[in-house]
């Protein structure tokens, strides 16, 4: 990465503001502007995100902020309500308090003396969620976001579930906000009110975990804050980013689609980060980027940026499996529009084990499924941060308890971009059940690296809203789309789909192991095929600002582990982050940061499924020593869900604040 030295305008650094609320709270912000804003106002950018920017993700902020306001923006960092440094107490995500909070801050920036009036939103994940819901509020000064790694729907496509199933990271996220909440300001920040703002987050932040698991269907919860619900409302351009590795990919496609404002669609090979810093790479100058569109759409500079196609997105080439890529190998591809008229449809039809071309005639097989708990261990996180091991291995590790369809070496390459869909006949034994469905590429040695893949919870196959329990033995047709994709299969290489009855902890198991029979024949995978053609598409080499020093006191440790105890017949994956713990040079702040979880189950027992996280993080500035410990447990049986939680505060040695929650959840269909 290029450390940008070319900046037009000298840089006044804001460390602290406060912004009052209209209830009497005032939200923390870091401001970074050029020197003579003030007698020459300029735009601001704004992002908005309860990650503390003042040790949390300071270094990251520092790459970005200062190389905006270095080309002429000025660019606010905004601790949420409740979160870092601002006052009050958070209580859950994308509450409509912040998003009037949010509408709030763009008031005041426009009424500051250094901003000329036009705003934009910019955010990754939660900055991006906020951006797309606040723009749906219309205040009439955002004028563009950029939204990274976010969603327009809530419940069908974020951490909490997928087709209806309940999602591993929904717990894994639900104890990193837990652990997040229970943190105190920064005394050098909010003066001797520090302690006082630390209990009343302690004592109200709430287990939000609770609140998610009681709403297992597509309601009003889940409603809130989801812009799929009125695509209209968002007429502020939007760039939509995202990456193959992360979580969101599937959102840029519907952006494009449903939105009818000017908008972009940006997907690369990476995992849950910025552009400029993407994992899997290759990086790119996503800075310089968005400085194109932030010239265009706040500052009215023509920079040719809506001259670009619609959607640019990296095509996969085929790589061996692995649970981590420095790069991922391919090219830069481009569509004019969302959908598509370059993409069309490649049909194959489920056999005996094979899939075979669409106009082969297949006599219908009754194929029977039901898999083992151990189906999943391998198959990575459902959002990729690219931090630890955490793409799926070698698909032949979960083929075994899986139907497996494979198509015959094919002929030519094969390009495929956008969602693939499989139609399935089939019946199970149990009211409830679920499936998983991979797309894998299986090369000449028989290695399996998947692509792409899809759940569905088979009560939810008419409706998130009302699901229906299934009547055992009764056939359905149902279909499952997969996540989008754009991806390369070479010339001799098989394209393979396996169907599987449980994808533990990816996806949580239904509360008793079902039998499912698939009916060939009838069932049937749709690619989206696309032909390739010669493009000149290009991005320059990533740049940023100079971030501010971090020493390392104690390294950490970053680890994927499956532990098989043979003699117990009980299986764990273990999930460690470790950041060690480090000083924040320019704040004289030492921090530790340690997250740990545990996924396990016994034989075959689905109602032993088990899900445990651990999370300590801890500061120190002089005699000032903080630390909080936060443990969470989830498990189940047929009917219920138990949840398990502790909360321990700490000054110095002397623990401060303790509070335990133990917690029964009806399961409904779920």
């Amino acid at each position: 990465m290029t450390i940008a030295e070319h900046s037009t305008y000298k840089i006044r650094h804001i460390e602290h503001c406060w912004i009052p609320m209209t209830d009497g709270i005032r939200l923390s912000a870091r401001i970074w502007m050029p020197e003579d804003a003030e007698t020459n106002p300029v735009p601001a950018i704004f992002e908005y995100i309860p990650y503390r920017k003042r040790d949390g993700v300071r270094l990251r902020d520092e790459t970005m902020h200062p190389y905006f306001a270095g080309h002429g923006y000025a660019c606010i960092r905004v601790d949420i309500r409740g979160s870092g440094d601002s006052e009050g107490v958070l209580t859950d995500e994308y509450l409509q308090q912040e998003l009037d909070d949010g509408v709030t801050v763009i008031e005041w920036l426009e009424k500051q003396p250094w901003c000329d009036g036009n705003i934009g939103m910019y955010g990754i994940s939660w900055g991006g969620f906020n951006g797309l819901q606040i723009a749906a509020m219309q205040p009439p000064q955002l004028k563009a976001i950029v939204s990274v790694c976010s969603t327009d729907d809530r419940y069908a496509d974020d951490v909490h579930y997928m087709g209806g199933c309940l999602l591993g990271d929904n717990l894994s996220w639900a104890s990193t906000m837990f652990a997040y909440n229970s943190l105190p300001p920064d005394p050098h920040i909010v003066g001797d009110k520090w302690r006082d703002m630390w209990f009343e987050r302690l004592k109200g932040s709430g287990l939000w975990l609770d609140t998610w698991l009681n709403h297992q269907h597509r309601d009003e919860y889940w409603q809130h804050g989801s812009i799929c619900e009125d695509f209209s409302k968002v007429q502020t351009p939007v760039m939509a980013v995202s990456g193959w590795a992360d979580g969101y990919s599937n959102a840029v496609f519907r952006l494009l689609d449903n939105l009818t404002g000017p908008r972009l669609g940006l997907i690369g090979p990476w995992g849950h980060k910025y552009p400029h810093i993407g994992v899997p790479g290759p990086a790119i100058g996503f800075l310089q980027e968005c400085l194109r569109w932030w010239d265009k759409w706040l500052k009215g500079i023509e920079t040719g940026i809506m001259d670009e196609p619609m959607l640019r997105a990296w095509m996969l080439n085929s790589m061996p499996p692995s649970t981590f890529y420095h790069q991922r190998y391919g090219r830069w591809v481009s569509e004019p529009s969302w959908p598509s008229p370059n993409i069309g449809t490649l049909v194959f039809k489920l056999d005996k084990y094979r899939l075979k071309n669409e106009d082969t005639e297949i006599t219908e097989e009754e194929l029977c499924l039901q898999s083992p708990l151990s189906n999943g261990m391998f198959a990575g996180k459902w959002c990729s941060y690219s931090t630890t091991p955490d793409l799926p291995h070698d698909q032949r590790e979960e083929e075994g308890g899986a139907l497996v369809f494979t198509s015959e070496p094919l002929g030519s390459p094969l390009e495929i971009m956008g969602a693939a869909v499989i139609e399935l006949e089939l019946s199970a034994n149990k009211p409830v059940a679920m499936i998983s469905v991979r797309l894998s590429d299986v090369h000449p040695d028989n290695k399996s690296s998947r692509v792409t893949y899809g759940l569905l919870n088979l009560t939810h196959r008419d409706s998130h809203a009302n699901p229906t329990p299934l009547q055992p033995d009764k056939r359905y047709r149902v279909k499952v789309q997969l996540n989008g994709v754009a991806q390369t299969f070479p010339k001799g290489h098989r394209i393979r789909i396996a169907i599987s009855s449980s994808y533990f902890p990816l996806a949580w198991p239904s509360g008793e192991s079902a039998r499912i029979k698939v009916y060939t024949g009838c069932s049937r995978l749709i690619l989206p095929s696309r032909t390739p053609r010669k493009e000149m598409i290009s991005f320059p080499e990533p740049e940023a600002s100079v971030s501010g020093a971090r020493q390392q006191l104690h390294e950490g440790h970053h680890d994927w582990r499956v532990i098989r105890e043979l003699d117990k017949d009980f299986s764990t994956l273990e999930v460690i982050n470790d950041n060690g713990t480090y000083r924040l040079e320019d704040i004289d702040l030492i921090v530790k940061r340690e997250a740990n979880e545990w996924y396990s189950y016994q034989c075959d027992d689905f109602e032993s499924a088990k899900g445990k996280t651990l999370w300590r993080w801890g500061f120190r500035r002089g005699d000032w020593a903080v630390e909080t410990v936060t443990r969470t447990l989830l498990h189940c049986d047929k009917l219920y869900f138990y949840l398990d939680a502790e909360l321990d505060a700490y000054e110095g040695d002397k623990r401060v604040y303790s509070q335990n929650w133990n917690l029964r959840i009806k399961r409904n269909l779920v």
